[in-house]
C-alpha cells in the first residue's frame, strides 16, 4: 500500500519511534500520579506485588495485541481482532467496552487537568482541554505524535526528579517498602486491577494500525518497548514514594507524588509535580481521544455506529467526524459529571476488552507454547476485573449487558427488514 492510499484510508506515517512515543504518552500519564494511592490503600504493604501482577497481565495482553496487530493492521484494535477470530459479536463487545470505558477515562483525564491547573474551575478547564486536544488530533496524526513527544519528555523529567529527590533524601528508608499491614490476596488483586488502568495505553499503538508504516514489523516492536519503559518508570516511582511515605501514608494521600517530595524535604518541587500531573493528564487525554476515535471509525465502518462517523478527512486523512463526536461527548461529561470512580469503571471495561484480545490470540496458533501467553492473559484479565471494587464491577457488567442487548436488537431489526 502506498503512503497516499485511497481517500477512505488513513495515512501511514508513523514509524517505530513514533508508535513507542504514543504508547508512552498513553501509559505514562495521570495514572502514575493518581493510581498509586488507591492501590496502596487496597494492597497495603503488598503494593509492589500488585504492580508486578498488573505488569504481568499487561505483558501478556501486549504480546497478544502485538501478534494480532501484525496480522490485522487496521484501525480498531481488538474490535477488529475479535471480529475476525471469534465472530462479529465478540468484536462488537470488545469495541463497545473500549469506547464506553475509555470515554469515561477521557473525562477523568480532562478533569484531572482541571483539578491541578485551576481547582475552583476544574470543569471549565477540562472542557477547554478537550476542545484544544480534539483540534490537535483533527489536524493530523503527525501533529498528535509531535505534541505527545513533548509531553512524554516533560513528564519523564519530572518523574525522574521525584525519584532522585525521594531516594536521595535523609528520610528515605528501604524498610518502609514492606511496612504496614497487607491487604491480603484480595487487596493485592484489587490493587493490580486499579494499577492496570495506568498500563493500558499500549493498545493505542494497535488501534493506530492503519497509520503505521510496515505494521507487521513496527507494531510487534513498539508495543513491548513502550510497555517495558513504562514498567521501569512505574517501579522506580513506586519504590521511591514508598521509601518516603510507607504504604499507610501513601494509601491516604490525595496527591501522592507531591506529598512524597514534600516529606522528602523539597517543598519547592511540589508545584512542579502538580504541573507535571496536569501535563501527564493532557498526554493521556490526547492519546485516549486518538484511540477511541479510531475504534469508533472501525465500528462505524461495520454499521455498529452511525455510518457518518466512518468519514475520513480528504486533506488531513483522519477520522474527523469520529474525533469531533468523541470530543463532544467527552466535553459534555467533563462539564457535567464527577468521574472519581472512573478508574475502576474504565479498568473493568478495558480488562474485558483485553480478555477478547487474548481469546483471539489463542486461535492464531494451536501449539501449547504459543497459547501459553494468551491463556495467562485471559485468566489474568477475568480475575482482575472481578477483583475490582463492587461498584465498578456492577457498573461495568451493566454496561456490557446494555451493549449486548443493543447488538441483539440491531441484528433482529436487520433480519426483520
Amino acid at each position: 500500500m502506498t503512503q497516499s492510499g485511497s481517500p477512505a484510508e488513513l495515512r501511514r506515517t508513523l514509524g517505530v519511534g513514533d508508535a513507542v512515543v504514543i504508547g508512552l504518552g498513553s501509559m505514562i500519564g495521570a495514572g502514575v500520579f493518581a493510581a498509586l494511592a488507591p492501590a496502596a490503600h487496597a494492597a497495603g504493604s503488598g503494593l509492589l506485588i500488585g504492580l508486578a501482577l498488573a505488569a504481568l497481565v499487561a505483558y501478556c495482553n501486549a504480546m497478544s495485541s502485538a501478534r494480532l496487530a501484525a496480522r490485522y493492521p487496521a484501525s480498531g484494535g481488538t474490535y477488529v481482532y475479535g471480529r475476525e477470530r471469534l465472530g462479529a459479536f465478540w468484536g462488537y463487545l470488545a469495541g463497545w467496552s473500549f469506547v464506553v470505558g475509555k470515554t469515561a477515562s477521557c473525562a477523568a483525564m480532562a478533569l484531572t487537568v482541571g483539578a491541578y491547573v485551576w481547582p475552583e474551575q476544574a470543569h471549565a478547564v477540562a472542557v477547554a482541554a478537550v476542545v484544544a486536544l480534539t483540534a490537535v488530533n483533527y489536524g493530523g496524526i503527525q501533529k498528535s505524535a509531535w505534541l505527545t513527544r513533548v509531553i512524554v519528555a516533560v513528564v519523564l523529567a519530572i518523574l525522574a526528579s521525584v525519584v532522585v529527590v525521594c531516594l536521595g533524601s535523609g528520610v528515605s528508608d528501604a524498610g518502609r517498602l514492606g511496612d504496614g499491614a497487607s491487604g491480603g490476596a484480595g487487596g493485592v488483586l484489587q490493587a493490580a486491577g486499579l494499577l492496570f488502568f495506568a498500563f493500558a495505553g499500549y493498545a493505542r499503538i494497535a488501534t493506530l494500525g492503519e497509520e503505521v508504516r510496515d505494521p507487521a514489523r513496527t507494531i510487534p516492536r513498539a508495543i513491548p518497548l513502550a510497555l517495558g519503559v513504562t514498567l521501569a518508570v512505574y517501579a522506580c516511582v513506586a519504590v521511591a514514594v514508598l521509601s518516603v511515605l510507607g504504604a499507610g501514608a501513601l494509601g491516604r494521600a490525595t496527591a501522592p507524588l507531591a506529598e512524597a517530595v514534600r516529606a522528602a524535604g523539597v517543598p519547592g518541587l511540589v508545584p512542579v509535580v502538580r504541573a507535571g500531573a496536569a501535563v501527564a493528564a493532557l498526554g493521556s487525554l490526547l492519546a485516549l481521544v486518538l484511540g477511541v476515535s479510531r475504534t469508533t471509525l472501525a465500528m462505524a465502518r461495520d454499521g455498529h455506529l452511525p455510518g457518518a462517523l466512518a468519514a475520513v478527512h480528504p486533506r488531513y486523512r483522519v477520522p474527523h467526524r469520529a474525533e469531533l463526536a468523541v470530543g463532544a461527548v467527552v466535553a459534555v461529561l467533563a462539564a457535567t459529571v464527577d468521574v472519581r470512580g472512573a478508574i475502576g469503571f474504565s479498568s473493568f471495561g478495558v480488562l474485558a476488552y483485553y480478555a477478547v484480545a487474548n481469546a483471539s490470540a489463542w486461535t492464531l496458533d494451536s501449539s501449547l507454547r504459543a497459547r501459553a501467553v494468551p491463556a495467562v492473559g485471559l485468566l489474568g484479565c477475568v480475575t482482575l476485573a472481578f477483583a475490582l471494587p463492587r461498584a465498578s464491577v456492577a457498573a461495568g457488567a451493566a454496561v456490557l449487558a446494555l451493549g449486548a442487548v443493543a447488538y441483539g436488537v440491531r441484528r433482529w431489526a436487520t433480519r426483520a427488514r
